[in-house]
């Protein structure tokens, strides 16, 4: 299995610390709002990943964190008037809810950044008794950027180039501007913890490198997240991490590519975003997990109405060759042609893009063969990412009563078709058609009679 390193910028067998089991671990989302289609790229991805591993025989322990307190998050309560944690166990409800259509398998665990505040002032503590961190005048704890030797060798950034060509606001607290803050001083009305530097609350990158180690170790396999996480959250984290430890922190750093709308990255600060229940709204959210696997999770994925329905109609397809040639119960065999391939391609750094591709071939053979057996590992073999687990009549007929037509009420138009027909009223039997197509449902004539599915 090869898998690109981030820190290495090149594909690397991949090799556990400890044979036969991973240890992953990949940042969460910030709870203050709706997830967009960015968070769910990142979901996506890295149950892709998690599955694979578990297919291939490991025994993965998979965390995820969720952020539930930050400046945004402090921010958007005050503009409610609600507590803090009222705000993150809502978003927290809805986030899971939105994974849970996704097909998103829950991690091993879950931490939340408030559980482990204690863990992050010792972590804090660790360094400033270094000499890598530093308490300011202000009252919070700085990290030292110039202490720390390894500092950019993720982002491959120089300290010369980032002094040179970062715009780094001038703070008299800091001894150098690319310093980071690892704990905030307590402000009024905000929530604050105790530490040997006065109340106040975390940073945001000390959480990771202290809940990574709490479930994983001091060293662990893979650390994963979005491209715009590389720097500099991660390469904050390794410093944080390293620093105190003095030893390698992760083997493999693993980054998914941004979600795209006109060339621009989606994201909540830039006002591009649209919510995965935006798109849920027009879209069923197999579409949505196939549109985000048929990309490599390392290429840009640019996002459309268009795009989703070309995913749509491709994943249709897919599910029309299940209904047309009923699948058998298959168990996979790895030695196996297409079964060989599909892995081949899965075991090049989760190339769901070249898997995808070998069971659009099953399809087509499947097809034309009429045979059960390729129809059952095709569906077999999707399963393994998460896909064409429903029932084809159930997804095929999926969402119509939106466009306002019951699946009731399409049976029944359908009958009064077919009793046109029978008595050679055509022009009554075009007039269904053609209202059942401009409420977005398609009909099959076949020998075992009409059939229907979603536009």
């Amino acid at each position: 299995m090869l898998i690109y390193n981030s820190l290495a910028r090149d594909k690397q067998i991949f090799q556990p610390i400890n044979p036969g089991h991973v240890r992953m671990y990949v940042c969460g989302m910030t709870v203050y709002d709706y997830c967009h289609l960015g968070h769910a790229r990142v979901m996506v991805v890295f149950d892709m990943v998690y599955r694979w591993l578990k297919v291939s025989g490991f025994e993965v322990n998979y965390v995820r964190n969720i952020t539930d307190i930050d400046d945004k998050i402090i921010k958007r309560a005050a503009e409610n008037n609600e507590p803090i944690d009222a705000l993150t166990g809502r978003f927290i409800q809805f986030m899971h809810e939105d994974e849970a259509k996704l097909g998103i398998l829950p991690p091993a665990h879950e931490p939340r950044a408030t559980q482990f505040v204690p863990g992050m002032v010792a972590m804090i503590q660790t360094l400033v008794n270094k000499g890598l961190a530093y308490p300011a005048p202000n009252g919070d704890v700085y990290y030292a950027v110039h202490r720390f030797n390894g500092y950019g060798k993720l982002s491959g950034k120089s300290l010369d180039d980032l002094r040179a060509g970062e715009r780094v606001e001038v703070d008299l607290n800091k001894r150098d501007p690319l310093d980071f803050v690892l704990w905030k001083a307590a402000k009024p009305n905000e929530p604050a913890w105790d530490s040997p530097w006065g109340r106040g609350r975390p940073g945001w990158h000390i959480e990771c490198s202290v809940m990574s180690e709490h479930y994983l170790g001091e060293q662990f396999d893979i650390h994963g997240g979005g491209q715009d996480l590389q720097f500099p959250h991660h390469e904050n984290e390794i410093a944080q991490s390293e620093g105190a430890h003095e030893h390698p922190f992760v083997n493999y750093w693993m980054h998914n590519g941004f979600v795209r709308v006109d060339n621009e990255k989606m994201s909540k600060s830039l006002g591009n975003f649209f919510s995965i229940r935006e798109v849920l709204e027009k879209f069923d959210p197999e579409t949505v997990r196939f549109f985000i696997l048929r990309a490599h999770y390392r290429s840009p994925l640019n996002y459309s109405d268009q795009h989703l329905q070309d995913a749509k109609q491709s994943l249709d397809g897919l599910y029309i060759t299940l209904r047309d040639v009923v699948p058998e119960a298959v168990e996979i065999d790895w030695n196996d042609a297409y079964a060989a391939r599909f892995k081949a391609a899965m075991d090049d750094d989760f190339d769901s893009h070249g898997a995808i591709t070998v069971l659009f071939e099953l399809s087509r053979e499947a097809n034309k063969a009429k045979s059960g057996k390729l129809s059952g590992l095709l569906k077999a073999l999707a399963g393994v990412l998460g896909l064409l687990q429903a029932s084809p009549a159930d997804y095929l007929k999926g969402g119509v009563a939106a466009a306002g037509l019951s699946a009731e009420r399409i049976d029944q138009l359908i009958n009064e078709r077919l009793a046109a027909r029978k008595a050679r009223d055509f022009t009554r039997s075009d007039a269904i058609r053609k209202e059942l197509s401009d409420a977005g449902v398609i009909l099959e004539d076949g020998p075992q009679g009409t059939t229907w599915r979603r536009a």
